[in-house]
C-alpha cells in the first residue's frame, strides 16, 4: 500500500457515490456529543441483535466456548451488549476520520508508556500485540503521539472506506504492509524506537498455528508473533483498547512484555499470549470482537461451529 493520502481518481467513479454518501453521513456523527453517538448506537446495535441473525449466532457461538457457565438468557443480553458497542465504534470511527488528532489526543489514555519507554531506553526492539477489541483503531492514535510506529493490515473489500481507513492510519503510523507481503519486510523493519503494530488473535487455521488455551478452550493461535519476536529479537507487549463510558475517555492499556517471548516453545509462547489477552479481555468483555470466528478451526477436522451459519444465514 503506497503513503500517500491522496485520493486515487477511479474513486470518483459513478459506482463508488454510494459509499462516498455513506461517509458524508458518517462525517455528521463526528459533531455529536459522545453521549449522543452512545445513545443513537444503543438503538443501531438492538436492531442488528434483533435482524443480523447471522451476526447473532456468530456471538452465541463465541460465548457457548468462552462463557459455558453463562445460561442462555445472560448470553443473549450479552450479544446484545456487545452489539450495541460494536456499533457505538462504528459511529465513533467518525472522529478518527474527521477531527483533528490534537482533539483526539484530549480524549484519549495511555496506561503502560513506561513499558515502552524503558524498552527504548535499553535499546530493544518492540512489538505491539494488539487484541481485537471493537476500539481497536484508537490505539494507534494513541501511540503515535508519543512514538514512532508502523504496522501490517489487511485490505477492506469497500475500495472507498479501506482508503479512508488507510489514510487515516497513516496519520499515526509511518507505514503499513500487507499481509501478503510475508513477514521478512516486518522483521527487517524493526529497530530501536519504531514499534510493530501485530494483530495475533484470529483464528488463521492451523498454518503457522497451534492449539492452545484461550478462555477454556483450545483456539488455534498463531506462532507469527513469537517467530518475529525471535528473528527481530524483540520484545512483545500484548495492547488493547477500551471506551469508559463514565468519562467518555478511550482507554489504551499496554501490559508489561511477555517473558521470553519467541525463546521458548511454540505452544508455550502462544499460551502465554493467549492468557495476557484473555485477562485483558475480562476487564471489559462485552468490547472484544465477539463477532469473528475465533474458534473456526477445531483440533479435530470437521467440527467447525460456524458451518450452519453459511447454510442458514
Amino acid at each position: 500500500m503506497p503513503n500517500s493520502s491522496q485520493l486515487p481518481s477511479h474513486l470518483l467513479h459513478p459506482r463508488y457515490w454510494p459509499s462516498w454518501w455513506a461517509v458524508g453521513g458518517l462525517s455528521l456523527f463526528a459533531l455529536l456529543p459522545w453521549q449522543a453517538r452512545r445513545w443513537l448506537a444503543k438503538r443501531i446495535g438492538s436492531v442488528i441483535y434483533k435482524y443480523n441473525t447471522k451476526r447473532r449466532q456468530i456471538i452465541l457461538i463465541n460465548l457457548e466456548f468462552a462463557f459455558p457457565k453463562l445460561s442462555v438468557a445472560e448470553r443473549e443480553q450479552f450479544t446484545q451488549q456487545h452489539l450495541q458497542e460494536y456499533a457505538a465504534a462504528l459511529l465513533d470511527y467518525s472522529l478518527l476520520f474527521f477531527r483533528s488528532r490534537t482533539w483526539l489526543y484530549q480524549r484519549i489514555q495511555l496506561f503502560g508508556a513506561e513499558h515502552l519507554e524503558q524498552a527504548i531506553a535499553q535499546q530493544q526492539n518492540i512489538i505491539l500485540l494488539l487484541g481485537h477489541s471493537v476500539w481497536l483503531e484508537f490505539a494507534p492514535v494513541a501511540i503515535g503521539e508519543q512514538f514512532k510506529a508502523y504496522g501490517s493490515y489487511k485490505p477492506f473489500k469497500n475500495p472507498v472506506f479501506n482508503w479512508l481507513i488507510m489514510r487515516s492510519r497513516l496519520r499515526d503510523v509511518q507505514f503499513v504492509v500487507s499481509r501478503e507481503e510475508g513477514m521478512i519486510k516486518l522483521v527487517r523493519s524493526l529497530e530501536p524506537g519504531k514499534l510493530l503494530f501485530f494483530l495475533p488473535d484470529q483464528d488463521h487455521g492451523e498454518k503457522n498455528s497451534v492449539f492452545v488455551p484461550f478462555f477454556g478452550t483450545e483456539k488455534s493461535t498463531l506462532t507469527t508473533p513469537a517467530r518475529i519476536a525471535k528473528l527481530g529479537r524483540a520484545c512483545a507487549f500484548p495492547i488493547m483498547a477500551f471506551f469508559d463510558e463514565q468519562t467518555g475517555q478511550y482507554q489504551i492499556k499496554i501490559e508489561p512484555a511477555l517473558d521470553d517471548f519467541g525463546a521458548l516453545d511454540p505452544q508455550e509462547d502462544a499460551a502465554n499470549m493467549n492468557a495476557r489477552f484473555e485477562a485483558l479481555v475480562r476487564q471489559h468483555p462485552i468490547q472484544y470482537m465477539w463477532l469473528l470466528k475465533l474458534f473456526r478451526t477445531r483440533p479435530i477436522k470437521g467440527q467447525n461451529p460456524y458451518l450452519k451459519l453459511a447454510r442458514h444465514p
